[in-house]
């Protein structure tokens, strides 16, 4: 199953099993069994501290469970075989369960111990999915920490009738205890956060209590942390609060023109910005989002940046880099069928509609790329342009063309999607010559419309265009002295993770320059 430079990795991994481990497993006559016996029996030959059984009582099969001693009952579970992006949630799991110490902070593993009910999550994943193993490896974690916890990975191309069952039409979905839980990408404070609300007024209670920054950045992708990172080898006191680090790079699949890294994946670069990040002596306050800011009565003063948990953190200087998020179409139905048949990541949703009819609203690069990705899982695809003409990249446009399976419609408007209460059934759309209204009979609708800026918390504030923008100089200057911005919030043209970067260094830099000038 794993050929022989994987096993090597593996077996290195595998030394440092702090005691011996039991696979537990429930096979059947399926190819995809004989696979899993095959994985199963590499790993086993990759350590003398790991054993096999099997175990017939299983009602997914085929899965497997990682117990911490022989004849226990495993706690973490993968339904279906964990390759692709979850081989990694597999070796971590192998490592944890094993005695191997996680990465994650005291505060984290006291608040999982804390945790006092039964908690059995399900979580469904696909296998391309760049954002599941985020939400698998913390549920796992939990499990490994706290007895009263179970995690179990469902891959939902491989259990299809579960998937129709539970109505699951977006991944990662997690069940806690038999009922939807949650849906989306979500790191281990954010699963937390949503089971122990009362952690929320300690939380922000702790965020008021800290010291003024010199330079706090919000915001942590590309800008946000090249402007973290810059500040920071200054040698003042930086701060940086993500909502979630890396940001939209999270929900970018592959990366090839980041200058000097021939290719890399969004997750691997978002975690390697934090990694940068974290490398300094800069304060990360994660899973925090800004609601409001005040400026400074007076230059030099200190600048209110208002939570939404409540807290209230203060700086001499700001720099916003909060970046922008997946436009909406804005039509009836579409946030009724959100994750019920409308989705926006084509790579982590695609194998839940194998064999269905999909439509993709958008033809500019990121379009075109999800309506050739899905032609190969899809029944058919119908793209569908506002424009006269589709705005991607010939190479593009010509890979589409040669599709069997794929329809192009241009002049064509989107004006309601459609469902039947529980999913979602077709879309209607206007072409704009003739005024002619059709309705497309589907089971799946994929928006890939372009950004909006996330400067909501700031209209009013601070000066935007009428995109919603905030406007900068060529220092990345705000109208609002000691406030500055970079990244895609501002209105500096071509939205691109290289350009960031540098808008968010040079934000940074002209932030340390107003500061050495501006009196305390």
């Amino acid at each position: 199953m794993l050929d022989a430079n994987v096993k090597s990795q593996l077996k290195s991994y595998l030394e440092r099993l702090q005691h011996p481990i039991e696979l537990v497993a429930t096979f059947d006559a399926s190819p995809a069994s004989a696979e899993m016996r095959a994985l199963l029996d590499d790993i086993r030959e990759c350590s003398d501290k790991v054993s096999l059984r099997e175990d017939a009582e299983q009602a997914l099969k085929p899965s497997f469970g990682i117990a911490p001693a022989a004849g226990e009952t495993p706690r973490v579970r993968f339904a279906g075989l964990p390759m692709g992006h979850e081989f990694t949630s597999l070796v971590l799991a192998l490592l944890q369960v094993g005695g191997h110490p996680p990465k994650v902070s005291e505060d984290v593993i006291e608040q999982i111990r804390a945790l006092d009910e039964p908690l059995h999550f399900e979580t469904f994943i696909s296998l391309t999915c760049h954002n599941c193993p985020d939400v698998v490896q913390a549920l796992n974690l939990m499990a490994v920490l706290n007895p009263k916890i179970t995690s179990t990975m469902i891959d939902g191309a491989l259990f299809q009738e579960e998937v129709q069952r539970r109505e699951i039409m977006a991944v990662p979905t997690v069940f806690l205890n038999g009922k939807p839980f949650a849906a989306g990408r979500m790191v281990i404070e954010e699963i937390l956060a949503k089971l122990d609300t009362g952690n929320a007024e300690k939380e922000a209670a702790k965020l008021s209590a800290r010291d003024p920054f010199d330079v706090l950045v919000v915001g942590a992708g590309p800008a946000g942390a090249a402007a973290a990172v810059y500040a920071a080898r200054k040698g003042i006191r930086t701060g940086i609060v993500a909502d979630r680090f890396g940001g939209q790079v999270n929900d970018t699949l592959g990366i090839e023109n980041f200058i000097s890294v021939l290719k890399t994946e969004g997750p691997r670069f978002a975690a390697d910005l934090e990694a940068h990040v974290r490398h300094y002596d800069v304060d990360v306050m994660n899973l925090q989002r800004a609601a409001r800011v005040v400026p400074a009565e007076k230059p030099g003063g200190l600048i209110e940046v208002h939570l939404e948990n409540g807290g209230v953190l203060k700086s001499r200087s700001l720099v916003i880099a909060t970046g922008a998020r997946w436009r909406n179409v804005n039509v009836p139905g579409e946030q009724e069928y959100r994750n019920k048949g409308v989705a926006y990541c084509p790579h982590c949703d695609g194998p839940l509609f194998k064999g269905k009819r999909v439509a993709v609203i958008g033809g500019g690069n990121s379009g075109i790329e999800a309506a050739i990705d899905l032609a190969g899982i899809v029944s058919h695809v119908t793209v569908l342009e506002f424009a006269d003409k589709l705005r991607a990249d010939a190479v593009l446009v010509d890979k589409l063309h040669s599709l069997p399976n794929v329809t192009v419609l241009t002049n064509a408007q989107t004006t309601e999607i459609t469902g039947d209460g529980s999913r979602v059934n077709g879309l209607t759309y206007r072409d704009r010559v003739s005024g002619e209204e059709t309705h497309l009979e589907l089971e799946g609708i994929f928006v890939q419309i372009g950004l909006v800026p996330n400067s909501e918390f700031v209209k009013g504030t601070l000066e935007l265009n009428r995109f919603g923008e905030i406007l900068v100089d060529a220092k990345c200057q705000t109208n609002v002295p000691g406030i500055f911005a970079a990244g895609d919030v501002t209105d500096v043209p071509y939205k691109q993770i290289i350009i960031s970067a540098g808008e968010g260094a040079k934000a940074a830099l002209s932030a340390f320059d107003y500061l050495i000038r501006t009196p305390v």
